[in-house]
């Protein structure tokens, strides 16, 4: 006998889900409010684009669960070409064009692309032919990954961008790779941070170097892994060159704020002031005075968490950070349970998604990340971006709702 719809609907996805939204409307309208002026405004969108991605959150979780996963190319080409649309129609923001406009309705084809990247990628790794370990298969992998890297990073949107690097090593570690091949990937991060200092670069070269020797792999695979690290070296500060000013800014400022108080550093300190003021129990809904007098920039988008730890203190944002490792872990937990790995590859994958935004955002409101302009989910303001939130959950409740199939 076929189960019943409901009782197969995974509750717990939804009470997780509905109590960040909660808390994310909460706090945009404390961002907003502005008695008898037009911010308010941006309440009302954001509980209209809240509805609307839940209902689509739902729609998703009863589409066919083969359809999805045969429509996984489609979906990635779609994103590809609305990326490839950007810079030839694409509306301009803060110095970089990211959007397309729909009529009044502005699409944000990145957050259409970090969906569809982890699916293409999914679909590809999950076929029985595919072994994770060859080198072809994995140099697909990542042109699949690195390809909407590519587009976005042009536009250019730093941020959004390293959501896709980051995607690389949980995606391909769930489809089985090798540790050595994850020290592959990982290693010339470092090597990139190294190569500022010259003694810093030599002594982590000579731990590359034994860590090679003692890997046992064949002599041309360590000397070209000992080469790409000295290219890595090298290039790094040319790279850094090439960074706008803009970008090299908020990377310094994010080492040191202090030393520019009232320009590039006058987010950081003013989120950190904010969430600090809050102590415990916060200063009381409406009541913070570095939100309500609009100290802060940015509240309502990218620093919308120092809102609830001045509001609500350490108290409001353990909540909200709870409330998003028990959905992360809810999420892993399912991967490991579905049936079908196209699945769970794409949930480990979403879940990288929604967790790399959440350490980002709120790494940044306390001086821990460089303000990279990436928002909180489900917490955030910001249409394009809910609704990309709602519909990966979407796709985490269907494949829940079908973890015994294939």
């Amino acid at each position: 006998m076929k189960k019943n719809i409901v009782s197969r609907i995974d509750f717990v996805i939804i009470i997780l889900t509905s109590l960040l939204i909660t808390a994310g409307l909460i706090a945009v309208y404390s961002a907003v409010h502005a008695p008898g002026l037009a911010q308010n405004l941006y309440f009302t969108k954001q509980v209209t684009f809240a509805v609307t991605g839940f209902l689509l959150m739902l729609t998703i979780a009863f589409i066919p669960f083969k359809l999805i996963e045969r429509s996984s190319y489609f979906i990635y080409g779609t994103a590809l070409i609305l990326l490839l649309l950007v810079p030839l129609i694409g509306v301009k923001g803060f110095g970089a064009e990211r959007w397309l406009a729909i009529g009044s309705f502005k699409l944000q084809p990145s957050e259409l692309a970090k969906l569809a990247s982890v699916l293409a990628a999914a679909r590809y790794l999950s076929k029985p032919e595919i072994d994770v370990n060859r080198w072809k298969h994995i140099l697909i992998t990542l042109a699949i990954i690195l390809l909407p890297f590519v587009l976005i990073a042009k536009q250019p949107d730093l941020g959004t961008s390293l959501v896709f690097l980051a995607l690389l090593i949980p995606v391909l570690f769930w489809a089985g790779i090798r540790w050595f091949i994850i020290f592959i990937f990982v290693s010339p991060i470092l090597t990139a941070v190294f190569a500022f200092n010259f003694w810093a670069f030599l002594v982590w070269m000579i731990i590359i170097s034994t860590i090679l020797l003692l890997s046992k792999q064949k002599l041309p695979i360590l000397i070209f892994i000992f080469l790409m690290h000295i290219a890595v070296g090298l290039t790094t500060p040319v790279l850094w060159g090439q960074l706008r000013p803009y970008q090299q800014q908020r990377i310094l400022t994010f080492a040191n704020p202090e030393a520019d108080p009232k320009g590039a550093g006058y987010q950081i300190i003013q989120s950190k002031t904010a969430i600090g003021s809050g102590g415990i129990w916060g200063k009381g809904f409406l009541r913070g005075s570095q939100t309500q007098l609009k100290f802060l920039p940015a509240q309502h988008t990218d620093f919308i968490f120092s809102v609830i730890g001045e509001e609500f203190g350490f108290f409001g944002i353990s909540v909200v950070i709870g409330l998003f490792i028990l959905l992360f872990l809810y999420l892993l937990y399912l991967a490991a349970n579905l049936r079908s790995v196209f699945a769970s590859i794409s949930l480990v994958g979403i879940t990288t998604i929604l967790a790399f935004h959440v350490i980002i955002n709120i790494g940044m409101t306390v001086g821990l990340a460089p303000v990279t302009g990436l928002p909180l989910p489900f917490i955030s303001y910001g249409g394009s971006f809910l609704l990309s939130v709602f519909t990966m959950i979407g796709f985490a409740l269907n494949f829940s709702m079908n973890r015994y199939k294939n």
